[in-house]
């Protein structure tokens, strides 16, 4: 999985070893994932220059990046702002999902060690853990590093080139909806890992395209499209 979306909101850019426009990049999309930059709202270079204590290159180089993965779009006369994640994107985004996770558990049904399986094992316990604390925020962080371990275990580099910028994406419609999807989704995915784990691809198949028809139909109810 791709590293966290960053720290604190208050921190400044700068500090690591990462390029600078990788930082803000970074920092950027963590924020309107996770909501700290809401949908609809407006992005000056200004403004986050000096949110991230940076000069506006950084920034005018990280809005491009950003407006390429969907994340942010340039209106005229307003300029860059949060996108929206309506009806079409939301059915877009798990069209795409169900045929890259349902040929990544298959995949992995097949070629899963059992070390694989205790990682994935080990990530539902964290996330039942989460859940029950209500810590949204790590749930949503182990949701996604769940479905990044079974593309990486399905061992299809395509798959997991594929599936790098979706998942920010996908992140970023299950915060939203976190509090209500999260028991749902850690007991659909104890299916697929079980199966997984017998080495069945078909059941396995299945029940990762019943959860991202899960998903799809939360999403779809919930308040991304309110």
């Amino acid at each position: 999985m791709d590293q966290r979306y960053g720290g604190d909101q208050a921190r400044t850019i700068g500090g690591d070893h990462l390029a600078l426009r990788d930082q803000v990049l970074a920092e950027l999309r963590r924020r309107i994932v996770d909501g700290d930059y809401a949908q609809g709202e407006r992005l000056t270079e200004n403004r986050l220059a000096d949110d991230f204590g940076v000069s506006r290159n950084p920034v005018r180089e990280a809005l491009r990046v950003v407006e390429a993965e969907g994340f942010v779009e340039i209106l005229p006369r307003r300029g860059a702002v949060v996108a929206t994640l309506d009806e079409t994107a939301i059915k877009d985004l798990f069209a795409v999902r169900e045929q890259l996770e349902t040929l990544a558990a298959g995949l992995a049904a097949e070629r899963a060690s059992a070390e694989d399986v205790a990682r994935l094992r080990k990530l539902l316990d964290d996330a039942s853990a989460a859940t029950e604390a209500e810590d949204f925020d790590q749930v949503a962080e182990l949701n996604s590093a769940l479905h990044v371990a079974v593309i990486e275990i399905s061992g299809n580099r395509w798959l997991a080139s594929l599936s790098t910028a979706m998942y920010h994406h996908v992140h970023w419609v299950f915060r939203l909806g976190a509090a209500q999807r999260a028991p749902h989704s850690w007991k659909e995915h104890i299916r697929v890992v079980d199966a997984i784990a017998a080495g069945d691809r078909e059941a396995a198949t299945t029940a990762a395209r019943d959860h991202v028809e899960a998903a799809a139909n939360a999403a779809l109810a919930g308040p991304p499209t309110r």
